[in-house]
């Protein structure tokens, strides 16, 4: 094994050198840190979570580059909420002043609005690299014409009909995500303390429509208050993540944080981010393709050749984008 700069050979070390004993420490403190991380985990899993079976809504635990911080979560009928009111939202946001105002210009444009121009300036990039190849494999061995034009117009087609399913849906009572937000925010706390207590504090909030409310007024303590781990987010790590590269990409931590993004995104009213995590989009793609290297076999192998065609740049500058419009929206109740 290669000597590290500055490391004593093992025949100058004297006997009162640590340094064995210091890699033993650093060991053992890694086994311990592991063995409470399970420890706490074993604890959340095995604690009584009836209150929140009864009240139909669960605590949500979501780190992002501000801190961590506590919220609550509920999923119900569509046709039953009244979403969460973004007027005042729209008249401070910039963004969306300069949306409506390219709305009112051309009411027919249904272009995809992308606020981050480093994101759309490497997705443009990514799709003029993938052309070239497109173009340079058609030139090489095959024609092109009425059947790849008609393949278009059934995909077209079918995100039409795909489309109009999910709108039918959403019409019909679909259940959808509501967290505990008021006028379009997020409202994130930094211990349970701060959140039972906005909870007992009667203040105007989205889950106060919800008729399990009271009884989770009535019974909610700060012991209560322990998400499970598939209601636990890392938003923090995400983009660094994606940097490291298609060998360092972390499956779990990918499909989570989408699965989150887009629940905030529907509940919050963000349409720009929703666009971004949209089927057929190239995050949606990433996202696809992570579940499939999940799964295995030879769906997991094609997946895995696909992920190699995704840009590592483009998906950590679409995922900066969406985190910073979701920590835009958080409203941190210390």
């Amino acid at each position: 094994m290669a000597k590290l700069p500055n490391q004593p050979d093992a025949d100058r070390r004297t006997a009162g050198s640590d340094g064995p004993d210091e890699e033993a420490d650093f060991a053992t403190a890694d086994a311990d840190a592991t063995d409470l991380d399970d420890a706490a985990d074993d604890a959340v899993l095995t604690a009584d979570r009836s209150l929140w079976q009864d009240v139909r809504i669960d605590p949500v635990e979501i780190a992002l580059p501000g801190g961590v911080g506590y919220t609550l979560r509920a999923y119900r009928s569509s046709a039953a909420l009244t979403p969460t009111d973004i007027s005042e939202r729209e008249e401070d946001d910039l963004f969306a002043a300069r949306q409506r105002a390219a709305a009112e210009e051309d009411e027919d444009d249904e272009s995809v609005v992308i606020l981050d121009e480093e994101f759309a300036a490497a997705l443009a990039e990514e799709e003029n690299e993938q052309q070239d190849g497109s173009t340079s494999k058609s030139g090489k061995g095959g024609k092109t014409g009425k059947g790849d034009a008609a393949g278009g117009s059934d995909d077209a087609d079918q995100d039409a009909d795909a489309d109009v399913d999910d709108t039918e849906s959403a019409d019909s009572g679909e259940e959808v995500p509501i967290f505990l937000s008021h006028q379009g925010k997020l409202l994130l706390f930094r211990d349970p303390e701060a959140l039972v207590s906005f909870v007992r504090s009667g203040a105007s909030h989205d889950l106060a429509q919800l008729d399990s409310w009271p009884d989770l007024v009535d019974r909610l303590q700060p012991a209560d208050v322990a998400a499970l781990p598939e209601d636990t987010y890392e938003l923090d790590l995400v983009v660094e993540n994606l940097r490291g590269g298609h060998d360092a990409w972390d499956a779990a931590l990918l499909i989570q944080s989408g699965e989150v993004a887009r629940d905030l995104a529907y509940a919050l009213r963000m349409p720009s981010v929703l666009d971004m995590l949209s089927t057929g989009s190239r995050l949606d793609d990433l996202d696809e393709a992570l579940r499939s290297t999940v799964d295995g076999g030879i769906g997991g192998f094609m997946a895995r050749r696909k992920l190699k065609k995704i840009g590592a740049q483009t998906a950590s500058l679409g995922w900066r984008t969406i985190i910073g419009k979701i920590s835009a929206a958080a409203d941190w109740r210390d």
